[in-house]
């Protein structure tokens, strides 16, 4: 493709954007990248790992061992294998607690994301006739929606008067901090808003929210699925009261990956209201098979059931690679990315129906940036045309918006220039 199929020229070159990949090359020779149905390149330029993170070579080399156990050892695993499965997530607590600023007591990998915050929001959402109401954003992600209004139901409430969801200002995308603490009143119970927002790409002042939420009286909560390995975390020093995620985005674990949850210590051993099952009990006693729950003082007794082994393992083995490079280290490598990808961006949007409604400041996001799309373009054809013509993989979000995430382990700076050329050659300049 020449600048004269694009209709004008992609700022930057591509010799420009490899030799920035030579000085900055990241790690994505670690990672399997999926090959390219169309375009000039063998592998796709990939920018949803906001959706769905790429597989670590690893993975599969570390899995099959813990697979092998079961074959070798049978029950017998449960002790003896390499790995014991008996205290298998005790593997993933620590480097969980490093990655999201929190105690090892505080932490505990479990479950899908939306049981975590249902489990959670058992302990920590106690409505009173004074104070009921749920803060939420209003382009929170939907599952997060049905979370918090089945819950307000379940406690009798009508979830259209219980739920508050907060809006941007006319004419912006985004909310600002003031415009949510604003909404903070004495009828509010619970916070809860997405650390980073699904939507955007942006990333909420979550100490400044968190200490606002707790001067008014509330309990404040995050769902960092867009946050947890994306941007630094510091749960425990921001005194978040619980906080759950996801691991299948930028966490790379695979689909449907276990989640975690966090709560922060001071909860931990009162008398919260919490559901229980047979690993919310001290692990030396748990084999006493006693009738009744010792909850441990640490996020461990928010845990109900057994964990599956062989899901655990891509978490352990994408922690590890966290644990390893280093979240601020990544985080300086998402934003150099991202920004190159906003100054490509910034030399084909003025002429073309594409609105970058991400916030440009770089301390405002995470690696994301979120176009909207006009002239009655759909950001699912728009996507479909990206993938199979030109080997980028972006996702879509309906009906007008298309997501691009240059994520700091695999993405590179050549990718960004393909993804800027394509969005060039696919939309047209308007008159």
């Amino acid at each position: 493709m020449t600048a004269e199929d694009t209709g004008r020229t992609v700022p930057g070159s591509e010799a420009e954007a490899l030799a920035l990949d030579a000085a900055d090359p990241g790690q994505r020779e670690l990672f399997d990248v999926p090959p390219a149905d169309g375009g000039d390149y063998p592998e796709v330029a990939y920018f949803a790992g906001n959706s769905l993170g790429l597989r670590p070579k690893a993975t599969r080399t570390e899995l099959l061992a813990d697979l092998d156990a079961w074959a070798t050892l049978g029950v017998e695993g449960h002790l003896e294998a390499e790995r014991p499965w008996l205290p298998y997530h005790e593997l993933l607590t620590a480097p969980a607690a490093r990655l999201v600023g929190a105690l090892p007591s505080e932490t505990v990998v479990m479950n899908s994301l939306t049981v975590n915050l249902h489990l959670l929001m058992v302990s920590f959402y106690r409505p009173t006739a004074e104070r009921y109401r749920i803060v939420i954003e209003d382009s929170a992600f939907p599952s997060d929606s049905y979370a918090v209004r089945s819950q307000a139901r379940f406690h009798g409430l009508d979830p259209d008067d219980a739920i508050v969801r907060l809006r941007p200002r006319d004419g912006e995308d985004c909310l600002r901090t003031e415009d949510v603490v604003d909404k903070l009143g004495p009828d509010v119970a619970l916070v809860l808003l997405g650390g980073v927002n699904y939507l955007t790409g942006e990333l909420m002042d979550i100490p400044a929210i968190t200490a606002a939420g707790h001067a008014a009286g509330a309990v404040v909560g995050w769902d960092l699925a867009h946050a947890a390995g994306n941007v630094p975390l510091r749960l425990h020093d921001w005194d978040v009261d619980f906080a759950a995620w996801c691991s299948y985005k930028y966490l790379n674990s695979g689909p449907g990956a276990l989640a975690g949850a966090y709560v922060h210590e001071r909860h931990h051993g009162g008398d919260l209201p919490r559901f229980e099952g047979w690993w919310s009990t001290e692990p030396a006693t748990r084999f006493e098979m006693a009738p009744e729950s010792r909850p441990p003082r640490s996020a461990d007794a928010w845990q109900v059931s057994n964990p599956p082994i062989f899901a655990m393992s891509p978490v352990r083995t994408s922690l590890e690679l966290f644990d390893r490079i280093g979240i601020d280290v990544l985080r300086e490598r998402s934003q150099r990315l991202t920004a190159y990808l906003e100054g490509l961006l910034a030399g084909i949007t003025p002429t073309r129906p594409l609105n970058v409604i991400t916030p440009s400041e770089p301390a405002r996001r995470g690696a994301q940036l979120s176009i909207r799309v006009g002239g009655g373009l759909r950001a699912g054809e728009l996507c479909k045309t990206l993938h199979f013509e030109y080997g980028v993989i972006a996702d879509a979000r309906e009906p007008d918006v298309v997501r691009l995430a240059p994520v700091p382990l695999y993405s590179l700076h050549h990718d960004c220039w393909r993804a800027a050329r394509a969005l060039a050659a696919a939309v047209p300049e308007t008159d």
